[in-house]
Formats: C-alpha cells, structure tokens, sequence
C-alpha cells in the first residue's frame, strides 16, 4: 500500500512529504459537525467488512476514544514519535480489523514546536514528521483515516500534505457551511506539495428528517461553493440526539448500537414481567436508520476513493 505520488520520487527535500495511498482525512474548519463520529462510525464498518483499518487522531481533544469506546490518551505517545520519527503507540485490536494511534491535548504542543523551529533551514515541517511515523505502518493496512482537529491549521494541512483523500463533514448551519470554505482553502494551500490530494466529497451530517427544504438548499449552496471539485455525497446523516448520546455514553459505533439497544429493550420487559426495577438502559428506542445510513456513506466514500485512484 505504500506507494508514493510521482511527485515524491527521488525527492527527499523539506517541504515535500508525500502522499501514502487510501489515506483518508476527515476536516472541517469548524467544530460540532460530526467529523469525529462520521470518521468512526465509516473505520468500523470497513473493518467490519474484513479490511485492515489503521485510525490516527490528530485532534487535541481525543474525541475518537469516546466513539470507539477506549480509555481516553494524553497524546504524549504520538507527539514524541512525531518528534524523533519513531514508530507511534498503537492500540490494537479496538475493533476487530482496526487499530488506532491516539491523540490527546498534548498534540497542542505541535504548534508552539513549529513556530520554535521556523528559522531552521533544515528541520522537517508537520507533514514530514507524519509522514515519517505513518509510512512504515502503510503495508500494514487497508484503509487509514486521520481524524484532524477543527482549529490547528499546522495538523490539519500536515495531514493533508500525506492523504490522498479529504472528506468534509458539515452540518446544515452557515458557521459549519463557512467551516466547508476554510478547509477548502487549506486544501488549495497543500495542492502544490501535494498535486494527488482530491477533495473525496462533502458529507452531510446531522440533518432533520423532516428538513427535506433546508437539505436541498444546503445541497445547492455548498455544489456552488465547490463546483465540480467534489461532489455532496447522496447519503447524509439524519439528526437523532438520543442515539448519537447514547453512542459516546457507551463508546458504541451505530451498527452496535442497534443490537445492544435491542437487547436491553428485550431485558427491560423481563424485568418488569418479573416485577422488578429495569436497569437504566439507552434513551433511543432504535439506532438502526443511522446504522443503515453510515453502511450506505461507507460505501460511497469507498468508490468515490477508487475513482480517484482509478484517475
């Protein structure tokens, strides 16, 4: 899987990191759109599908391990590996097929580290250092996603400077749509180091069910916004606050989330035929339409990733 872009052969200057192929970024200028959870609940279903999945969050507050469930990371691990261009902490087997490097609030010290070394002609920029830590791991998977944090302009475009591929989540509201733009541009902004770098498409997340007006206007404002650089993925993420809440309580991926509800909605009328107290179980009574629709975004995400590879 480790194959380069053209541009990165025989080239080993500064500046010039270089694309790992099925490499996946998640970004949004903004925070709240769903990026995290889009970024999981897409990792869980192609590993569940037999595919070996490598996810690298770059995001300082560690959002990933709420979603899939583990125990919440400092990010020092991954911040030191940057550093010395070891090979990162991963943690194995968190679904069956995926692994994860975690992140954590130390990745804020990425910044400060740039700007310290800005003067020296020689020290390698955030898109090197990633490239570094990554590319070894590369053989070893099918797929790898990098959630990136909505703020830090160094991380997002590092991470962009390595993928292939960008996937925007947004919400239906004008600060997320404005999110959409300040990541395109920094899209633009890596397109010279890294000409292989496609914008995958826009993915929608978290619209009303009823909100049918809203969503083709969203639809319209962001293909004006975007042209024919990426399409606005026909699947969006329907709005459900209780499935979405029970979600993280619970460290579950929506196709998970469906059987457990199921089963303690099965345990919840046992104990009250037995005339006792039901445990507290889940506020949604059913998570399967998300599930259904996070399958259905998985595997438009993945053709349009052939298509691009295809081209």
């Amino acid at each position: 899987m480790a194959r380069t872009s053209p541009q990165a052969e025989g080239n080993t200057q500064l500046n010039q990191a270089r694309a790992i192929d099925r490499v996946i970024a998640f970004a949004n200028g903004k925070g709240g759109v769903g990026k995290t959870t889009t970024a999981a609940n897409v990792g869980g279903y192609v590993a569940l599908a037999g595919s070996r999945v490598l996810m690298v969050d770059l995001d300082p507050q560690g959002d990933l391990a709420r979603d899939l469930g583990f125990e919440r990371q400092s990010g020092r691990e991954l911040f030191q590996a940057l550093i010395a261009g070891t090979p990162p902490r991963v943690l194995r087997n968190v679904r069956e097929n995926l692994d994860v490097i975690p992140g954590g609030q130390d990745l804020e010290d990425i910044q400060g580290l740039m700007v310290s070394r800005s003067n020296r002609a020689d020290a390698p920029d955030f898109g090197d250092m990633l490239y570094a830590v990554l590319s070894p791991l590369a053989e070893d998977y099918d797929l790898i996603l990098i959630d990136t944090p909505p703020g830090e302009r160094t991380l997002v475009e590092g991470a962009f400077a390595i993928s292939s591929a960008v996937v925007i989540p947004t919400k239906s509201d004008d600060a997320s749509i404005d999110g959409v733009e300040r990541i395109a541009r920094r899209f633009m902004a890596v397109r010279d180091r890294n000409p292989s770098l496609q914008l995958a498409g826009i993915v929608l997340f978290g619209v009303g069910p009823r909100s049918m007006r809203l969503e083709r206007s969203v639809r319209e404002t962001l293909t004006e916004m975007l042209g024919e650089v990426a399409p606005v993925f026909e699947t969006r993420i329907r709005s459900l606050e209780s499935a979405s809440a029970d979600a993280r309580r619970k460290g579950l991926l929506f196709h998970e989330l469906e059987g457990a509800v199921t089963d303690a909605q099965k345990k919840r009328l046992k104990a009250l035929r037995a005339g006792e107290k039901p445990a507290d179980g889940f506020f949604s009574r059913n998570a399967g339409g998300l599930a259904e629709e996070f399958e259905q975004l998985t595997g438009e995400i993945l053709a349009r990733l052939n298509s691009i590879e295809s081209e």
